[in-house]
């Protein structure tokens, strides 16, 4: 493990509901592929501060609440490791799955948690997040620690894993006081799973009409 790296207090608005939503992109570390990690602290950092920007910027827009969400979208597409993550959400059935029936769960699971957590960004509006330092584990990646400071919250600790693949950054795991979110999602998309008889394909469908 690579010292730490401190960095400048830096700010960009977020509220704390927010962050939590972003949890969305949560997934082991063991589900990475092994890669040789070149980035920088100061890179990963960056990463995170377009993501908390557009989403501030997205939920202060003014949007109809169908657009903010598709934008939302489209903010997970371009900024989280999608792929692993859906992988990691879905568990074994993952093998099994026909190529087809991977890339419509993918879409279909993308789709679902921008309705669950972008209905909610409207309201989402007023607190700070402070990136306080970075740590670089190698090829593991980078952990960002940051704090969400809100008057309406206790303040609130944020980290984001950041990884680099096909020679860009993503974030792949997040964990908010010590807590990885991702739990809550694969518990329930594995139980929708179930319900659908085991059939990734039908578990496509229901995640469809779902959050």
């Amino acid at each position: 493990m690579n010292p730490t790296s401190k960095t400048h207090l830096r700010s960009s608005k977020l509220t704390r509901r927010a962050i939590v939503g972003t949890g969305l992109s949560l997934f082991a570390v063991s589900a990475l592929p092994t890669t040789t990690f070149a980035a920088t602290t100061q890179q990963a950092e960056q990463l995170i501060f377009k993501v908390v920007g557009e989403v501030q910027s997205l939920i202060n827009s003014g949007k109809s609440e169908q657009a903010m969400i598709q934008s939302f979208q489209g903010i997970f597409r371009n900024y989280a490791h999608v792929t692993t993550i859906s992988r990691s959400v879905l568990g074994p059935a993952w093998n099994s799955a026909s190529g087809a029936e991977q890339q419509a769960y993918v879409t279909a699971l993308q789709g679902y948690l921008a309705r669950k957590y972008g209905k909610q960004f409207r309201s989402f509006i007023g607190a700070s997040i402070e990136v306080t330092k970075s740590t670089d584990f190698g090829n593991k990646g980078i952990i960002v620690e940051s704090v969400v400071k809100s008057p309406k919250f206790s303040d609130t600790r944020v980290e984001w894993h950041v990884v680099e693949t096909g020679g860009q950054l993503k974030f792949f795991d997040l964990y908010v006081e010590g807590v990885k979110l991702i739990s809550t999602e694969r518990s329930e998309v594995r139980a929708v799973l179930d319900r659908s008889g085991g059939s990734v394909g039908k578990l496509a469908q229901a995640l469809d009409k779902m959050g």
